[in-house]
C-alpha cells in the first residue's frame, strides 16, 4: 500500500482536497438553506439537483473526452466546480441554487471519470487493486473530514463558501502535476439493455433503486433534517460525520462475510438492521446519543449494499459482462437518488421532520422483503464460485468498477499460476489439486 501511495501521492492529495469540499458543501448547503428558511421541500429539489447532473455527466462526458481529451476536461470542470461553489453564497435563490446543484454534480461526474483513468493507467497489474482501494478510502475520508469543517466559520455568511471554493481550486493542482503527458484510456463500460439486466438479477436492480433513494436521503437530507430538528451547526456536523463513520468500519466486515454467506441472507439482514434502526429513532430522535447511534448504523448497514448488490448481480454473470452491468446498475442507482431528496423533502415540509426516517424505513423494508420474496423464486450461488465482493462505491464516475473487475480478474489468474505451478512440482498432492480446481471454477 505504502508503494502505491508513494507513487500516486498526488493524486490522492488532489482527490482528498476535492471530497473534502464535496463533502462540505452538501452539508453546508443544507443547513444554510434551513437558516434562510428555504421550504424542505424546495430543499428537496434543489439537493436533488447534484444526482441529476451526475447522471447526465456520466452519459456525456465520455464524448466530452474524446474531443477535446482529459487535462482539458478536469481542468474546465474543476473551475466550474470551484466558481459554483462560491456562487451558492453569492446567489441566495432556490432556483440558482439548484442550476448549480446540477452543474456541479455534471462537473464532479467528469472529474471521476479523469481522476480514475489516470490512476487505472499509473497502476501496474499488480498494484491495480490496490490503488483503487486506496482511492475509495481517500474518497470517504474525504467525506467524513470535510463535515468537521463545518465547524471552522458561520453557515449564514461567505466564509465555509470561500473554504470550499479554495480547497477545490488547490486540488486542481497536485491532480494535473501528476498526470501523465500521455492521455489514459478512459474507455467507460456501455450499460447493459436494462431489461436484460433486470431479468438476470431481479433483486440487484430493485435493490439500486432503492438504495439510491437511501443515498440521497442519508448523505443529501441530513442537513437539512439536523437542522430543522434543531441541532446546533456543531451538533449537525458530528451527526452526519458519524453516518459516515458507519459507513468506512461496516464495509469491511459485510465484505468479509459476503464471502462466506448467501449474498441474500446479508441483504436482507443489513436492509432489516436499518429499517429497524430507523423506525425506532423516528419515536426517539430527540436524543442526541440515540440519533448518533441510528446515524453509525444507518450508514454503516447502507454504504456496503452497493458493493453488495454489484456481487451479487456478477453471481450470475459472465466475467465479460460484468463491467458492462455495473454501468447499469449505477444507472439505476442514479434514478433512485434523484428521487429521494424530492420525496423526502416534500414528506418532511407537508408532513412533519419525523418523516425523514419513515422513507428510511419504508426503502429499507422494501429492499429486505422482496429480498425473502426471491429467496423464494431462486436458488443461492454457491459461495466458491460466486465472485469476488469488491469494495466500491456508487460516489465514482463507474470506471472504478470497471477497473476493479479488471483487478480481481487479475488477481484470480495470478493465484491459478501459482496454484500450477505447485501441481507441476507436487502432482499427486490431493489439496494441491483441490485448490487447482477451485481456482479454476472461479475463473470460469
Amino acid at each position: 500500500m505504502f508503494s502505491v501511495l508513494k507513487q500516486s501521492w498526488a493524486l490522492m492529495l488532489g482527490m482528498l482536497l476535492l471530497m473534502l469540499g464535496n463533502g462540505l458543501q452538501g452539508t453546508l448547503l443544507g443547513v444554510r438553506g434551513s437558516l434562510e428558511e428555504i421550504d424542505s421541500a424546495a430543499m428537496g429539489y434543489i439537493m436533488a439537483g447534484y444526482f441529476f447532473g451526475f447522471l447526465g455527466g456520466s452519459q456525456l462526458t465520455p464524448l466530452l473526452l474524446q474531443r477535446v481529451g482529459h487535462v482539458r476536461v478536469f481542468a474546465a470542470f474543476g473551475s466550474l466546480i470551484s466558481a459554483a461553489f462560491i456562487l451558492y453564497a453569492a446567489i441566495v435563490n432556490p432556483y440558482a441554487w439548484w442550476l448549480l446543484r446540477v452543474l456541479v454534480g455534471f462537473c464532479f461526474s467528469g472529474v471521476y471519470v479523469v481522476a480514475e483513468s489516470w490512476l487505472n493507467h499509473s497502476a501496474s497489474n499488480d498494484s491495480r487493486g490496490k490503488a483503487l482501494s486506496l482511492y475509495m478510502i481517500v474518497q470517504m475520508l474525504g467525506m467524513f473530514l470535510g463535515q468537521s469543517l463545518l465547524n471552522l466559520g458561520d453557515p449564514s455568511d461567505y466564509s465555509l463558501f470561500v473554504l470550499i471554493t479554495v480547497l477545490v481550486s488547490l486540488s486542481i493542482a497536485p491532480i494535473l502535476l501528476s498526470a501523465s503527458n500521455t492521455a489514459p484510456v478512459g474507455n467507460s463500460a456501455k450499460a447493459m439493455p436494462l431489461k436484460e439486466l433486470i431479468s438476470t438479477s431481479p433483486l440487484a436492480c430493485f435493490g439500486m433503486l432503492m438504495l439510491g433513494g437511501i443515498y440521497s436521503v442519508l448523505y443529501a437530507m441530513s442537513p437539512v433534517y439536523a437542522t430543522e430538528r434543531g441541532l446546533s451547526v456543531a451538533q449537525t456536523s458530528y451527526f452526519i460525520m458519524t453516518i459516515f463513520a458507519g459507513a468506512m468500519i461496516f464495509q469491511f466486515p459485510i465484505g468479509w462475510l459476503s464471502d462466506k454467506l448467501d449474498r441474500r441472507i446479508l441483504i436482507i439482514g443489513t436492509t432489516g438492521i436499518g429499517a429497524i434502526t430507523a423506525l425506532i429513532c423516528m419515536h426517539f430522535g430527540d436524543t442526541y446519543v440515540l440519533l448518533l447511534t441510528a446515524a453509525f448504523i444507518l450508514g454503516g448497514t447502507a454504504n456496503p449494499l452497493y458493493s453488495l448488490l454489484v456481487a451479487y448481480a456478477n453471481d450470475y454473470l459472465e466475467l465479460e459482462q460484468m463491467a458492462a452491468a455495473a454501468g447499469g446498475l449505477l444507472f439505476i442507482n442514479g434514478l433512485g437518488a434523484m428521487s429521494g431528496p424530492i420525496l423526502v423533502g416534500y414528506a418532511m415540509s407537508k408532513l412533519g421532520i419525523e418523516w425523514y426516517f419513515i422513507i428510511l424505513v419504508l426503502l429499507m423494508s422494501a429492499i429486505c422483503l422482496y429480498g425473502i420474496y426471491r429467496m423464494s423464486q431462486r436458488a443461492h450461488t454457491v459461495v466458491d464460485e460466486a465472485a469476488p465482493y469488491l469494495p466500491i462505491s456508487s460516489n465514482t464516475s463507474g470506471l472504478a468498477t470497471a477497473y476493479a473487475i479488471d483487478a480481481a480478474e487479475e488477481e484470480m489468474l495470478n493465484e491459478l499460476e501459482e496454484a500450477e505451478e505447485l501441481f507441476e512440482q507436487r502432482p499427486y498432492d490431493e489439496d494441491i489439486l483441490d485448490r487447482l480446481d477451485d481456482k479454476t471454477d472461479s475463473i470460469h
